[in-house]
């Protein structure tokens, strides 16, 4: 077989510093990648596979391709990470993740600690908190889920399951919140299950502690903690239907600007807490700015599609309910954008995150405790400092894009 000289040398590079790779000559390395940025310990790529991109970087243990053959593209992998087979693109794989056979993750994809996926899992602009699992043949993008305090007791996706993400009008502003950030980080929360078979039409919010019923299609949200919940089954009819109409405008906005506030939430929370937590790994800060880059790519994300549909939701009728509110969304989006730009200055929420971080002892932790134990050895009355802290910072994001589009009424009750 003829093999690229590129190819061939980052191949020699890579089994010499001790990369474990039974057959050399059926994997192809791009020419961009840094074998600096590939442990050479316990790393074992099986036939068949593909690295590529000049950020990849892959940390010791990592298992590639071992059920079928995987390209990897400009992700950054921590230690003990299993692709198994699949494509896998520019994004974060925490240690312990696993992704199974089939896999296709796409940009803007955020795996924490032990989460994982079965086999044919489809995803994209989505976050999974440490030990979050997705069963097979599942498609569930720009989704954030949290919840469970283990891989014994997580939340799960049943196989078969699908987040409907477009809609008829062709917009993508259905990002969905199952759980939310500032209770999510403190991993002490009740497991979220949804029942396989289901959906979820976005976007949608919902508790910890929650049980969906197989077969469920879910098309309100769900913000009340554990609840059992058996999805509404309509009849079958056919009605007129009118492009454009918008008629729960208001939710869809609001749905928005709450999940963003919640990645704002979770960016500071990387900053102020996760960041030592790299110091001491191998490749530690090449991972932590790979977070960073996602979050900023799933914030993009949500913008753009955000702002798409205040494009769309313009009009001209005085009559329709929301009217007012879909052109000040229109009319005032390059304010919202501006306003999640950047980090909002609040003395009362710094003063909540100092008196965290003080108590919790963040820096002092990270010297001798790994992040999942650290933060699950916080005591509840530190827990909840941190939820007060983080929950400020989405209240923040939340009331001030409340008043720049105040016709729309936003969480208002």
């Amino acid at each position: 077989m003829d093999i690229q000289p590129r190819c061939y040398d980052k191949v020699v590079q890579m089994i010499n510093k001790g990369v474990d790779i039974p057959n050399p000559l059926t994997i192809d390395i791009g020419g961009e990648v840094n074998v600096d940025q590939i442990s050479g310990k316990g790393v074992r790529i099986y036939p068949g596979c593909r690295i590529y991109g000049e950020r990849t970087v892959i940390s010791a243990g990592s298992k590639i391709g071992y059920e079928g053959p995987a390209t990897i593209d400009n992700c950054q992998l921590g230690p003990s990470v299993e692709l198994r087979a699949g494509y896998f693109s520019k994004s974060v794989f925490l240690e312990k993740a696993n992704m199974g056979l089939g896999a296709h993750v796409r940009e803007g994809c955020i795996l924490e600690e032990e989460a994982s996926g079965a086999h044919c899992v489809g995803i994209k602009q989505t976050i999974l908190f440490p030990f979050v699992t997705l069963g097979s043949l599942i498609n569930f993008c720009d989704c954030l889920m949290a919840g469970g305090t283990s891989r014994k007791d997580h939340s799960e996706v049943g196989s078969s399951y699908i987040h409907f993400n477009f809609t008829p009008d062709g917009d993508k502003a259905t990002a969905s919140l199952i759980g939310d950030v500032p209770r999510g980080v403190m991993l002490n929360q009740p497991a979220i299950f949804l029942g396989g078979q289901g959906g979820i039409v976005g976007p949608l919010r919902m508790g910890y502690g929650n049980v969906v019923a197989a077969n469920s299609v879910l098309r309100s949200d769900f913000i009340e903690d554990n609840k059992l919940i058996v999805g509404k089954t309509y009849s079958a009819k056919t009605i007129g239907f009118k492009p454009r109409a918008y008629a729960n405008i208001r939710r869809i906005v609001e749905s928005n600007i709450v999940y963003i506030a919640n990645l704002m939430a979770l960016e500071q929370w990387y900053i102020h807490v996760r960041r030592p937590f790299f110091d001491s790994l191998e490749f530690g800060g090449l991972i932590f700015a790979g977070l960073l880059d996602k979050l900023a790519i799933a914030k993009k994300e949500r913008m753009k599609r955000l702002r798409i549909l205040a494009e769309k939701a313009k009009t001209s009728s005085e009559n329709e309910a929301y009217a007012a509110g879909r052109n000040e969304l229109h009319e005032r989006f390059a304010e919202i954008e501006g306003l999640f730009a950047a980090t909002l200055e609040d003395s009362a929420v710094e003063k909540c995150r100092d008196d965290f971080l003080s108590t919790s002892d963040v820096a002092g932790k990270a010297n001798g405790t790994n992040y999942i134990d650290a933060v699950q050895g916080f005591d509840a009355g530190t827990s909840a400092k941190g939820v007060v802290w983080l929950q400020g910072i989405v209240n923040l994001y939340c009331e001030k894009a409340k008043v720049m589009i105040p016709s729309l009424n936003m969480f208002g009750k």
